[in-house]
């Protein structure tokens, strides 16, 4: 099999495996948000991008509501167009997001731009390694190059996951970017 082959059976296991565990943890994401929130402590007017979740995926709307109340800049991802790297709008609590043509809830083209310090990236699937399975758009791996080569401040980039979606390895092209750490409802784990 080929890398991409791989992926793609990779991904189909990755997003069943996914909904069985978001229909067995109900309340997994506001325990990801308190792993998050303990681990990096964020400081007032950190800029920080997550998702509005959809499918199966890890909860992350507790946390977006934890990062408000610490005071953080919080931004959300929009896909501009097909192909290139995502923007990321300014999110606040009550905010009326629209629905993408890729079925993603994001802000409207009113909502402030910003570049994010920190990154929390959607995922079927993750490794020991910060490897980790995408949706197969490429476009968390493009935005994730952009902002580590064009930014005058680190970027951080956080995975957000239910604990069982760990896979032994996952599959990786010479364009994925990993992941440098991973937070689950079970904890915070840093790749080195």
């Amino acid at each position: 099999m080929t890398p991409k082959s791989d992926k793609a059976a990779a991904r189909i296991a990755a997003a069943e495996a996914r909904t069985a565990l978001f229909d067995a943890a109900p309340g997994a994401g506001a325990s990801l948000a308190a792993h998050f929130m303990a681990t990096f402590d964020p400081a007032p007017a950190t800029t920080i991008a997550a998702y509005w979740p959809m499918r199966s995926e890890i909860d992350t709307r507790p946390l977006l509501a934890a990062l408000d109340g610490a005071g953080c800049l919080c931004l959300l991802p929009v896909v501009a167009e097909r192909g290139a790297p995502l923007l990321f709008r300014r999110w606040t609590p009550g905010a009326e997001l629209t629905i993408s043509g890729f079925g993603v809830s994001e802000p409207g083209a009113d909502a402030a731009e910003a570049r994010p310090e920190i990154v929390v990236v959607p995922l079927l699937g993750f490794d020991g390694e910060g490897r980790r399975i995408g949706y197969g758009g490429g476009y968390y791996d493009r935005t994730l190059a952009a902002l580590r080569k064009g930014g005058n401040r680190p970027l951080t980039a956080v995975g957000a996951a239910f604990a069982g979606q760990r896979l032994d390895r996952a599959p990786e092209e010479s364009f994925d970017q990993r992941l440098d750490w991973i937070v689950t409802e079970a904890g915070a784990t840093q790749f080195t």
